[in-house]
């Protein structure tokens, strides 16, 4: 590769990194200032375009809504202290409107008779900064009635709540992880610099992310949401790509070889998995950037600015690093203060992965058979997935922006869904409005029909209220299958989940022909093999779709939420398997690729099928487990949030390595391997140049041969 200019210019690629690592942690992170709510539906759907419609025609500024209750709505001090706050509320600059249920015809009396509601609208087109200036004017003011309990809430400051807590879980995830993520490197690689080095890389991946995400939100909306996924997925690559290339830096030491020597084998075998890996993960990347919908756009933007700084920064500063310091760096096997301060704890004597290995190797027919049929029925619970869009019911009941979410809708919606809404343009008082409406309102789950007043002539504005919120959906599938002598388009939260999920079915053919062309055309120049590639996508899948299926029994079925710390709602949020699908698959495949880097390495030398598979495992093992464990660390940092979106990536992520660097790794890939034999190796075009006549023994015999 190019190890010798690395070696040559280890001090200048040294501090190259160094200086964008310090731009990034003190300019970057001024991009928590310009994060936006990104849109999840694109913006040429049915339900985006009527809602910019209404929006033109009826329009609505943000509305905050205050819940009053704890005394009775007539009592003459309560009316009083609310009167003179909407008065107030009245004058304030930015403040269009304001409902109560004194002053206005537009205040509501709540359902325990002990409680009323209190609405507020802004003006429309406010500046951000200055709408949320005016935001908190008046949830101050709405905090000043003096009343047993006071509620503000409201859309804006649900979003504007879950935009702070992604940025604080964040930073709290990513504080925990480090902590332990230190620790454990330190006695993975038996010394505190050794240890460090990973995550000096993981730490300039992520600030100079920042700083391109920065520079990036000049031209384009970054979602908060892009931040937590990205500071995921750098820290769990670069670590990754670090320890990779430091454990095969320490095993060329211990042979004997010179650090230049040591480092320039690591780059050109380790570090060649990890260019592949790095490139096949910006294929997922890619594969997401086909939805049209702008957050997953987002979250592919930031995702492969990561994964091309992860990976350059492990290919160029980690060698540099490591000609540095490679005296602080014991070799592999070696004594060092670490090694002696845990000489006391039992050690198996060979690796998880090769023992997992050889059982499998030994019986391959039925843990191939055992593993599939035992991934499939995890995954059995992803056909019942109810993909739904995130709402207040994501923020912890901690937080007053949820707390008014339930007392609204406990109280004055009586837990009603959103409504169906329909733009039709015609004028109300057309003759045929009448037959359409009574069609609409004979429809299967329709619990209320209305009229929305003060609308335009020549426009009709109907909101349809579902029975409960399993009928939402099906009503919108059912109202625009109405036929209607004018135009007509639906609207609303589960318009919006229909037009999201059918977009997405439309696009994913596309999304998964790039992933899987793209990684099997760099498994084929990692391999030479056509077997190889097809049999990794396969393994790869299995994983996916079962961490899925895991995901489901969790979150949806609500049964991990006394041990994770949430309150199931009874779907997962709709981005969370599209997010798993990308980042699973990427992160598969760097176990995919490291092992069958050095499964070819062996093949190559051995011309042995069941040897090298075992072999390649063997001397991988250990680095393959290590990276799980420092990754599955980086993950659980982030199941410690409270925001329920993002512990479903966390734990999504976490149940993947484990299943696949146990499961799937460690028996299923050495049994279909060993099951296939020189099929494996199908379609090369320079057969193996063994060092020593070829010996073909039975299995058996080649695990005795590796001891």
């Amino acid at each position: 590769m190019f190890g010798p200019v690395v070696a040559r210019w280890r001090w200048a690629v040294v501090g190259v990194w160094a200086a964008l690592a310090l731009a990034g942690a003190v300019v970057g992170g001024s991009v928590f200032d310009r994060l936006s709510t990104v849109e999840s539906t694109r913006p040429d759907a049915e339900s985006a375009v009527a809602e910019r419609q209404i929006d033109a025609i009826l329009p609505e500024g943000p509305i905050i809504v205050a819940v009053i209750h704890g005394r009775h709505p007539y009592d003459e001090h309560l009316v009083a202290e609310v009167v003179a706050a909407t008065e107030a509320l009245r004058r304030l600059d930015g403040v269009d409107e304001v409902d109560d249920l004194y002053t206005t015809r537009g205040g509501q009396i709540g359902a325990d008779n002990n409680s009323s509601l209190v609405r507020v609208e802004l003006i429309e087109g406010l500046p951000p900064a200055e709408r949320e200036a005016v935001e908190d004017r008046v949830v101050a003011g709405l905090h000043g009635i003096d009343a047993p309990r006071v509620l503000v809430g409201g859309e804006d400051l649900a979003q504007r709540a879950f935009g702070e807590q992604a940025t604080r879980d964040a930073a709290r995830g990513e504080s925990i992880a480090l902590v332990f993520l230190l620790a454990a490197l330190v006695v993975i690689f038996g010394g505190v610099v050794a240890g460090s080095l990973p995550l000096a890389v993981a730490l300039t991946a992520v600030a100079g992310t920042l700083l391109v995400l920065l520079g990036l939100s000049a031209v384009t909306e970054i979602s908060e949401y892009a931040v937590n996924v990205v500071t995921l997925l750098g820290i769990g690559l670069a670590v990754d790509y670090a320890l990779v290339l430091v454990a095969r830096f320490r095993e060329e030491r211990a042979g004997g070889a010179t650090p230049v020597e040591a480092v320039g084998t690591a780059l050109a075998t380790a570090g060649r998995a990890v260019l592949v890996s790095g490139l096949a993960v910006a294929a997922a990347m890619a594969g997401l950037a086909v939805f049209a919908e702008p957050l997953l756009a987002g979250m592919a933007l930031g995702g492969a600015v990561v994964v091309v700084l992860a990976t350059a920064v492990a290919l160029t500063l980690v060698p540099a690093l490591l000609l540095i310091a490679h005296r602080y760096v014991p070799p592999a096997g070696a004594e060092t203060w670490v090694t002696r301060l845990t000489a006391g704890i039992p050690r198996p004597k060979l690796a998880l992965l090769p023992r997992l290995a050889r059982y499998a190797q030994a019986r391959p027919a039925p843990v191939a058979a055992a593993v599939t049929v035992g991934l499939l029925l995890l995954a059995a619970p992803f056909l019942g997935a109810n993909l739904a869009n995130s709402d207040a019911r994501a923020l912890p009941r901690s937080m007053e922006a949820r707390q008014a979410y339930d007392a609204v809708q406990a109280g004055f919606n009586n837990n009603r869904p959103a409504p169906v809404v329909a733009l039709l343009q015609v004028d109300a008082a057309a003759p045929e409005l009448r037959g359409y409406l009574n069609r609409l309102n004979q429809l299967v789950g329709v619990f209320r029909l209305e009229l929305r007043p003060d609308v335009p002539a020549g426009w009709t504005i109907v909101d349809l209220t579902p029975r409960t919120g399993a009928d939402a959906v099906p009503l919108v599938t059912a109202v625009r299958a109405v036929a209607a002598p004018f135009p007509v388009r639906v609207t609303g939260e589960a318009a919006e989940l229909v037009d999201y999920r059918d977009s997405v079915a439309g696009r994913l053919p596309l999304a998964i022909l790039v992933v899987v062309l793209a990684t099997g055309l760099l498994l084929y120049a990692l391999t030479g093999s056509l077997v190889v590639p097809v049999k990794a996508l396969l393994l790869n899948a299995l994983t996916m779709l079962a961490s899925l299926g895991v995901l489901v029994v969790l979150f949806q079925w609500g049964w991990g939420a006394a041990v994770l710390g949430f309150e199931a709602w009874g779907a997962l949020d709709l981005t969370t398997p599209l997010l798993l699908f990308v980042f699973i698959f990427g992160l598969s495949m760097d176990y995919e690729v490291f092992l069958l880097a050095r499964i070819k390495e062996e093949y190559d030398r051995t011309g042995d099928n069941d040897r090298a598979v075992l072999a390649g495992i063997t001397k991988t093992g250990r680095v393959v487990t290590a990276a799980a464990v420092c990754i599955g660390i980086v993950f659980l940092g982030f199941v410690l949030g409270d925001l329920v979106a993002v512990k479903e990536i966390g734990v999504g992520m976490a149940v993947a390595v484990l299943l696949d660097v146990t499961v799937v790794r460690g028996l299923l890939l050495p049994a279909v391997m060993t099951l296939l034999g020189d099929w494996n190796w199908w379609g090369r075009r320079h057969p193996p140049r063994p060092d020593f006549p070829r010996p073909r023994p039975p299995v058996e015999a080649a695990r005795n041969a590796v001891r």
